[in-house]
């Protein structure tokens, strides 16, 4: 009965480290894709003077090939490590931004906050890294 109590003990200790632990590769993973995304966008606009067209979650804007060589593509297209879908964002030429999103993600805003403190001011609501809408993060690369 001892040994159960103890071992159940140890398990509580346990469980929280991991779930930091966790939630900590998930933010690195997270942050890590974005500056890599965020590096071939940025080098496919100073190749080509524009911004890849809009598309849908999960498809990869023009071609990996023009984007650069060492694009993610397999990432791109996986569903991310804080869930959802990585989408690339052009809406400049309706006067808004182009940018790098997840949408459809399944992390707590808490977790957001977290990571828009390593990328950015820390604040979901200002900022390149923000809550564009529900369901929907946006890290901006250009603005009109």
């Amino acid at each position: 009965m001892i040994v159960v109590v103890i071992i159940g003990l140890l398990a509580a200790l346990a469980i929280p480290a991991f779930q930091r632990v966790q939630r900590a590769s998930q933010n690195a993973r997270v942050i890590n894709d974005f500056r890599v995304f965020a590096q071939a966008f940025e080098i496919y606009n100073a190749e080509n003077g524009t911004w890849p067209a809009n598309v849908g979650p999960g498809v990869v804007p023009s071609s990996p090939v023009s984007m650069a060589s060492d694009f993610k593509v397999a990432s791109w297209q996986a569903v991310t490590a804080i869930g959802g879908r990585w989408n690339w964002d052009n809406f400049l030429s309706s006067n808004s931004e182009a940018g790098i999103s997840i949408s459809g993600y399944i992390c707590d805003d808490a977790q957001l906050a977290e990571i828009d403190a390593k990328m950015d001011d820390g604040d979901l609501t200002t900022g390149n890294f923000v809550q564009a809408s529900s369901g929907r993060v946006r890290l901006i690369l250009a603005r009109p």
